[in-house]
């Protein structure tokens, strides 16, 4: 085991090496084994995509460089903030691969917002086939699109001649260098990178290596992201503010989303939530019917939802509010907020609303969230 380097993973530290039966097996990636697809899927040479909307000029300008960068040879990142639209921005470039035959893939870090995102590239592709491989639905692995999870891209060795990755920035993707290499195992070609938070190393990396920094600051209806509200108190204080404020939303016919860094203070607020306003309820990750809770939500029989970090990104809801309790907990980085706050004013009809963070202590977190919202928002056209 001495010179053995894992085909999958490519690791060759013996610590996390084992042998069983004669054969090397490594324990980095252990779990990551399953069908890979055959590569017998022949693309379609068309691609129509519908949209019931107008991009805005700043969309089609990055669309069209996007297209562009591709056909140079140039990986791209696209640093865009909150409801920017930066799903929009890619449709031309997925129609040209499709088009010439390539494989494209889109990933993201999360199965909820795979899910989501499957079922609206379906729609906008209806002409082409499209798939969706996560955790639990694997077994069409091919398509003119494959949306998937970072998860499942160990199955894609030298692949995808276009990868796309949303939300480069999020758990379980950031931070974990098996599911880095399994990224940069599938590409065969290039890449595009998505986030509205990315790293300062992410940054420096494309500015140092030659490669395509994208900016939009602007979100697709042209109104600024909204600013949070902080709120400072000992327990009792945000309790009562948190009563306070729900009700005025609720009065105001506003849906909610209130924020919380636990899952056990996702149960125990619910439980102190419904006692003054019955219509609501609680999701997070170890609710098995999580879409089943959002549909509730999204047809109103659901006021408000107390949420985790699931909902951190990926949902679109119109006229909706959020609150973040105890927004000063470790769990909450400035790159989180700003993913929170972007919930707000996500759609055309309602493009303004409120964020309010109740905290012990204004930390440097949440300045950090609101000082970086502030400068987004100096940089849209209309406001310079």
């Amino acid at each position: 085991m001495k010179d053995y380097k894992c085909p999958i993973c490519g690791n060759t530290n013996p610590l996390y090496l084992g042998e069983k039966n004669g054969q090397v097996y490594c324990r980095k990636c252990i779990a990551f084994r399953g069908q890979e697809p055959t590569g017998d899927f022949i693309i379609s040479d068309k691609s129509e995509y519908s949209l019931s909307y107008e991009l805005s000029d700043d969309q089609k300008r990055l669309s069209n460089q996007l297209v562009s960068n591709f056909k140079s040879g140039v990986d791209t990142l696209v640093h865009a903030v909150c409801g920017s639209g930066k799903t929009e921005i890619c449709l031309e470039i997925i129609s040209y691969c499709i088009e010439n035959k390539l494989r494209v893939g889109f990933a993201v870090p999360r199965r909820d917002v795979c899910v989501e995102l499957y079922y609206r590239f379906a729609e906008i592709f209806n002409k082409n086939d499209s798939t969706a491989v996560y955790g639990g639905n694997t077994k069409c692995l091919e398509g003119d699109l494959v949306v998937l999870t970072t998860h499942q891209l160990f199955r894609y060795e030298r692949y995808f001649d276009l990868l796309i990755m949303d939300e480069i920035d999020a758990f379980p993707f950031k931070g974990s260098e098996i599911l880095e290499i399994f990224f940069k195992r599938s590409i065969k070609g290039h890449y595009v990178l998505m986030s509205a938070t990315p790293s300062d190393d992410i940054l420096e990396y494309f500015s140092k290596s030659g490669h395509a920094i994208l900016e939009l600051y602007s979100r697709f209806h042209g109104k600024p992201l909204p600013v949070p509200k902080i709120v400072k108190g000992n327990l009792l204080y945000l309790n009562y503010k948190l009563v306070k404020e729900t009700s005025r939303f609720l009065k105001m016919f506003k849906q909610v989303f209130i924020f919380v860094p636990t899952i056990d203070l996702s149960i125990k607020l619910y439980k102190f939530l419904k006692v003054f306003f019955p219509q609501g309820g609680y999701i997070n990750s170890h609710c098995e019917n999580r879409d089943e809770i959002i549909k509730r939500f999204r047809i109103k029989k659901y006021r408000y939802l107390v949420t985790t970090a699931v909902l951190e990104r990926g949902v679109t809801v119109k006229d909706l509010q959020v609150i973040v309790y105890q927004s000063d907990h470790p769990v909450y980085d400035s790159h989180a907020l700003i993913q929170i706050a972007g919930r707000v004013g996500r759609k055309k009809e309602a493009p303004e609303g409120e964020v309010i963070f109740l905290a012990r202590e204004n930390n440097k977190e949440m300045q950090r969230a609101v000082a970086e919202i502030v400068t987004a928002n100096k940089k849209l056209p209309h406001m310079l």
